[in-house]
């Protein structure tokens, strides 16, 4: 069996996240829901049974060492390209050193292509035929959602596994294997550390393994001489720690993830929630304006008319943030973020638009009824164009009761339904008191109406 992990000669500088990369399932952290005791995929493995695969998840969580993993376990040849780098020539390089392989020896040869969800759609077609006929078993890594990222045809023959963020528990058992390990790790070193230190590691690697080796590493490199060894302790913690930015993928998932969290906090009323995903998202370098534009975006969908005012105090953070720069202006949405939160809510705006939108769409187009017509020459008011259209500031309360101002054929329809909060109380009862006056006009537009739909 082929070693995918032998010293191949001497090498130049590894980082310690390269060098303690696991050589078997058994040293794999975390994803027990995949590789627990008895787990089905754990078991196909042992058995040398392998198939295609998409491995789903955040950075750090082990998706290549997986592939290389599951190569050594099954006794495959390894061929590994990136989709950054590789274009449909290289992979049918990749395809025909399979081929011959397969001819001479009969042995199995993994494709594994990292960041997999950047190949077009012709470079993943380029190479579904092989894994179709078997040439190949394809292995996919993505930190983007396969059904939004890959062709329906290549997701059909390959499985999807969710790979999950580490849990602290299993980044610190990889931090003491490290510290443990004087072949591959920091075993030599004779590291102490400070109360506490290791567990703040662990917090900021936020679920990512090789964030929190890289910061071990670091943490050793500035480590200071002491009497029993070298020592890491506060100051050097704070040095390591300075770079900050936790684990955020601006325009991937993880992004979209945060955004709809935002959102869904302040829809459902909870200030809180929404102030802690800003922040999250803040740590995580997302432009503040983003946040502002969608602020203004929830006041219209999810506020309305319930307060009108929300969407003045998201415009006027939009503004602040624009005037006064990031310091101040980030809190000013922050504000706004609290504002909409805590505002009365209503889509009813949002459902009668996108219910009109809907309807203009798919009826026929209908006549502009003559007496709202405009009537700038003399043939069209010959034409009766404009004809007794009432002015309705010269109507008792500046309103033309009975008058209509949808086309005949659907005079009865109603689209906006204000909610029971907020001032859409005060406008439901203008808008009852206003078809009352209608109902009981003597002029009265069409009479009782012609249908249509309510």
């Amino acid at each position: 069996m082929q070693d995918l992990f032998a010293d191949q000669g001497p090498k130049g500088y590894e980082p310690l996240a390269a060098k303690m990369r696991p050589r078997t399932l058994d040293e794999y952290c975390g994803q027990q829901h995949l590789f627990g005791a008895g787990k089905p995929l754990r078991q196909a493995l042992q058995q040398g049974v392998v198939h295609s695969m998409v491995l789903w998840g955040p950075p750090g969580v082990g998706k290549t060492t997986l592939a290389r993993l599951i190569a050594h376990q099954v006794d495959a040849h390894f061929v590994t390209i990136s989709a950054v780098l590789a274009g449909v020539k290289d992979i049918r390089q990749a395809v025909d050193q399979a081929s011959q392989l397969k001819m001479q020896s009969g042995r199995k040869t993994i494709l594994f292509v990292d960041e997999v969800h950047r190949f077009n759609k012709s470079q993943q077609d380029a190479f579904l035929p092989y894994v179709e006929d078997g040439t190949v078993i394809f292995i996919g890594a993505t930190t983007e959602n396969p059904s939004f990222e890959l062709n329906n045809a290549l997701l059909s023959r390959a499985r999807v596994y969710l790979l999950r963020a580490l849990e602290p528990a299993d980044l610190r058992q990889l931090l003491e294997r490290a510290l443990h390990d004087g072949e591959r790790g920091l075993g030599n070193r004779r590291l102490q550390f400070d109360s506490g230190v290791l567990e703040q590691l662990v917090a900021a690697a936020d679920g990512d393994a090789r964030r929190a080796l890289n910061l071990l590493e670091i943490a050793a490199d500035l480590a200071q001489p002491a009497a029993d060894g070298e020592r890491v302790d506060a100051d050097v913690l704070r040095e390591v720690l300075q770079a900050g930015g936790r684990r955020y993928d601006k325009g991937g998932d993880l992004f979209y993830d945060q955004i709809s969290a935002f959102h869904k906090s302040v829809r459902g009323s909870s200030p809180d929630g929404a102030l802690y995903w800003y922040c999250r998202m803040l740590d995580g370098g997302c432009d503040p304006l983003y946040v502002a534009r969608r602020l203004v975006a929830i006041a219209s969908e999810d506020i309305g008319n319930a307060d009108p005012r929300a969407m003045q105090v998201a415009l006027a953070a939009w503004d602040a943030f624009e005037r006064v720069g990031p310091a101040e202006g980030e809190r000013a949405i922050a504000q706004a973020a609290v504002y909409c939160a805590l505002a009365p809510k209503s889509n009813a705006l949002y459902r009668a638009f996108n219910q009109c939108l809907s309807d203009v769409r798919n009826d026929p187009s209908y006549e502009v009824p003559v007496h709202l017509r405009n009537a700038p020459t003399n043939l069209m008011q010959e034409m009766g164009y404009g004809a007794e259209y009432r002015y309705a500031h010269d109507e008792p309360g500046a309103y033309a009761a009975g008058e209509v101002y949808l086309p005949e054929e659907i005079q009865t329809r109603r689209y906006y339904q204000p909610e029971q909060r907020g001032l859409e109380i005060k406008l439901t009862e203008k808008m009852e008191r206003l078809r009352g006056l209608d109902e009981q006009s003597p002029r009265r537009r069409y009479g009782k109406g012609r249908g249509g739909k309510a």
